[in-house]
């Protein structure tokens, strides 16, 4: 049997199409070091076919190969102002031990992602490194799911089926502590958990996203809704926030605060499947309605730790036929 045979297998989204008739893709970007962008994007081109291209210094395209394009690059928005002085190129090299290389994918057919696990084997036996080469190495993976619709009643339930998966879905990762609290995928705050599981929540989109703007105004958030929020409502979001980072497109923006490329067995697939359990979620609504009723009954005990919420969404899920994760 093939090192690529045993790979997880990527399971589809409960609502496979958008409101419209079509397939709901998926964007990938990943994050790690120990290669160089010119070393990964060559082992793309072996593994996934194509051809690549350096388009700019340190910035690579890699298409053709019928998954669209991959671009490649470190992440140097500040090397590339110091190039601007003369000593970009100097450090460059020294940088890469703590800024990522970043694989940015088109969106994607669900069934693509087991495709790009086996790139990622490559990349692992190349001397890819992830998050486990030191905790102040922030690399991470991002998905970007396609919405099924912008509207209020296609949004709401899977904000609030991650908004109280989230503790649990951390655990069950294998998230260490350290990680769960850096700020750069910081938790929802328990207000805007408490805002979107009580018995009358935000009722329509300017109210969720108002809601969101007072109580999570930032893009550093496991499920950072920024971008479909400025999708809906531009004006809205560029009110209360910066929006030089926020590129606004009608996905979710799941950030997750681990790359675990360099160990045997992880894919992008098993951390997907994640994903697809928030949106199965979402789909059951007597089970979204007695979490939210849970997650009421916890914060109004005299102790609410998120450890304790973790395992009593694990409960109500296995109850439910849903925790196979």
């Amino acid at each position: 049997m093939s090192r690529t045979s045993e790979l997880d297998q990527p399971q589809p989204l409960p609502r496979r199409l958008t409101a419209d008739g079509r397939p709901r893709r998926v964007g990938v970007e990943i994050e790690f070091s120990g290669l160089t962008e010119a070393q990964v994007a060559r082992l793309l081109v072996k593994h996934l076919g194509g051809t690549a291209r350096e388009t700019q210094r340190g910035h690579w395209t890699v298409s053709g190969g019928g998954m669209g394009a991959f671009e490649v690059y470190l992440d140097s928005r500040p090397l590339e102002r110091l190039e601007h002085d003369g000593v970009g190129g100097q450090i460059r090299d020294l940088a890469r031990a703590v800024v990522p290389v970043e694989i940015v994918t088109d969106p994607l057919e669900v069934a693509q992602i087991a495709e790009f696990d086996r790139a990622i084997v490559a990349l692992r036996e190349a001397g890819a490194e992830g998050t486990g080469s030191g905790v102040f190495a922030a690399f991470g993976v991002h998905f970007n799911p396609e919405v099924v619709s912008t509207g209020y009643a296609d949004v709401m339930p899977v904000v609030t089926a991650h908004a109280l998966l989230e503790d649990f879905l951390k655990r069950v990762a294998g998230t260490d502590f350290t990680r769960r609290v850096m700020t750069w995928v910081a938790p929802y705050p328990r207000a805007l958990v408490d805002r979107l599981a009580a018995e009358a929540p935000p009722a329509t989109m300017t109210e969720l996203i108002d809601t969101y703007l007072d109580l999570a105004p930032s893009r550093n958030h496991g499920l950072d809704m920024l971008c479909l929020f400025a999708q809906i409502d531009e004006a809205r979001v560029a009110a209360a926030v910066d929006m030089e980072l926020v590129s606004a497109r009608p996905t979710y923006h799941w950030r997750l605060p681990d790359c675990r490329i360099d160990e045997p067995g992880w894919t992008l697939a098993q951390e997907w499947n994640r994903w697809v359990l928030v949106e199965r979620v979402a789909e059951d609504a007597d089970l979204l309605g007695r979490l939210c009723a849970a997650w009421r009954d916890h914060r109004e005990s005299l102790t609410s730790i998120r450890m304790d919420w973790s395992f009593r969404v694990e409960r109500m899920l296995q109850g439910a036929g849903l925790c196979d994760l």
